[in-house]
This record gives structure tokens, C-alpha cells and sequence, in this order.
């Protein structure tokens, strides 16, 4: 597969055709038709169970689907080698995995040596640091001298090594502190509006969503529950369960507000 594909096509970078995924009597994904366009940044939220991980492996292949397809730029993945498939591909997730014997221009550079591509140069290492904020020098570090932001940002440039123009991301930055947190993903838009990538993200926190993504697809129950964007979202209408979600990040926004005008009120009363 063309690994500038997703993000060139002319048509939808991913189309899901009647994709769904049973475990015996229990349904893990229902039935789906729905596109993502390309350079479209698209977050799955809903509960634990509701679909989302699942949904995110079909997509690569780490899951096999019961019934339908999966369509990246036109091309129907089950005609592809699964192990060729998920080397286009860019995959992040929450525990980044990085070996802990190999340096980190190593771990970085693991991708395109497992392909049997040509190996990436120094400069190749020093550009993917560079691209995702991190030192040049890092790149003879071992992955325990590392932060746990420093590490995850590590898992971005070993994914884009390969020059991927899809992303997946499996809770890629759970595991780390809110400020650490809000910046990588913050990081990771800039990064995939100026690369024009295509991503799916699964995260569970909605405010995360909000702030990232251009579509949102809420899962429950093995089902797409709304299809919105952040704004779509925020001013309602999108259903119970999509409401349930946005109420979290809401009432803390109007928490904080109702902090700051009473902060305010007890300053001018003091002076």
C-alpha cells in the first residue's frame, strides 16, 4: 500500500462498509457504513466495552473483522498482507513499548529495519526528534533516561518513521500526568495538520476530544451513538448518551468559571 495514500486520495481516506466484529452471542462492533475524509482527525470516546479499541484494531488488521470491509484510499485491506498493512501504517499507543536495550534512535528506527527498508540516517533520527520537540542528543539516550512524555513523544516519531499517511492511537497519552497530557496532544494536532495525516484516537476523556479532534464518534454498546463535531457536541442535540459524556467537561468548565467570578468578588471586597 501507497503510504501517502490516506492522505492523498481523492475520495475517503477510510471507508468502513458494513464492518462488524461478534464474540459469539455478544456484539463488540454493530454493523457500520461511514467515511473519514483525509486529513480529517477523528476521536472515538464512550465507555469501557462500548467498541472503540476494537473499531481501532479492524482498521489495521490486529483485529479481524466478522463481516465487511475496510476500504484506506479505495484499497480493500484484506487483498494486503496484514504484516505490510500495519507498517503503512502508524500506530501509537498508551503503553509506547519501547525496547529497553536499544538506544533511542534504535527504537526509532525499528519500523524501516523490520520492513527491510533502507535504514534511517542519523539525519532522518534527528529530524523525527526534532519534529516531535525532543533533543537531537537524544537519540543515542536509552528509553530509562527518558520521562514518561519524553518516551511517548518517542512512540510518535518511531510511528511516523515510516512516513505514514494514517495514524491510530489507542490511548496514546493516558498513562500521563493532565499538564503532560493537554501538551503532547496539543503537539500531536500541530503535528498532524502540518504532516496533512488522517488519525483516529481513541481516548476516554471527552475534554481531550473536544479540544483535538475535528469529528467525534460517541460508542455505546458496540454502536456509532452520534457522529459530531466538538461544537455539534457542546451546543446538544446529539443524544443521551453523547450528552452524558459532554456533561463531564462542562460542568467542570462552568465549576471553574463560578471559582474565578467568586476569586474576583472576595478581591474587590478585600481592596
Amino acid at each position: 500500500m501507497n503510504t501517502d495514500t490516506a492522505a492523498t486520495a481523492r475520495g475517503p481516506a477510510i471507508a468502513y462498509q458494513g464492518l462488524a466484529k461478534y464474540y459469539g452471542e455478544t456484539t463488540a462492533v454493530a454493523p457500520l457504513d461511514i467515511d473519514i475524509a483525509p486529513g480529517t482527525l477523528v476521536a472515538l470516546v464512550g465507555a469501557s466495552g462500548s467498541g472503540k479499541s476494537t473499531l481501532l484494531k479492524m482498521t489495521n488488521r490486529l483485529i479481524e473483522p466478522s463481516k465487511g470491509n475496510v476500504h484506506i484510499g479505495g484499497e480493500d485491506i484484506t487483498t494486503q498482507d496484514a504484516h505490510t498493512l500495519r507498517r503503512a501504517i502508524g500506530y501509537v499507543f498508551q503503553n509506547i513499548g519501547l525496547f529497553p536495550h536499544m538506544t533511542i534512535a534504535q527504537n526509532i528506527g525499528i519500523g524501516p529495519k523490520l520492513a527491510g527498508d533502507e535504514p534511517l540516517s542519523a539525519q532522518d533520527i534527528a529530524e523525527l526528534l526534532t519534529l516531535v520537540d525532543l533533543p537531537t542528543d537524544f537519540a543515542s539516550r536509552m528509553p530509562d533516561q527518558l520521562s514518561g512524555g519524553q518516551q511517548q513523544r518517542v512512540g510518535v516519531a518511531r510511528a511516523l518513521a515510516g512516513k505514514p499517511g494514517l495514524m491510530l492511537m489507542d490511548e496514546p497519552f493516558g498513562a500521563l500526568d493532565p499538564v503532560t497530557r493537554e501538551l503532547l496532544a496539543h503537539e500531536y494536532r500541530r503535528l498532524h495538520d502540518d504532516m496533512g495525516l488522517t488519525t483516529i484516537m481513541v481516548t476516554h476523556d471527552m475534554a481531550e476530544a473536544l479540544l483535538v479532534a475535528d469529528r467525534i464518534w460517541v460508542m455505546a454498546g458496540g454502536r456509532i451513538a452520534a457522529d459530531a463535531t466538538p461544537g455539534e457536541l457542546l451546543a446538544g442535540g446529539c443524544g443521551p448518551e453523547a450528552e452524558e459524556l459532554v456533561a463531564v467537561p462542562r460542568g467542570q468548565a462552568e465549576k471553574l468559571v463560578e471559582a474565578r467570578r467568586a476569586a474576583l468578588a472576595n478581591g474587590q471586597a478585600a481592596s
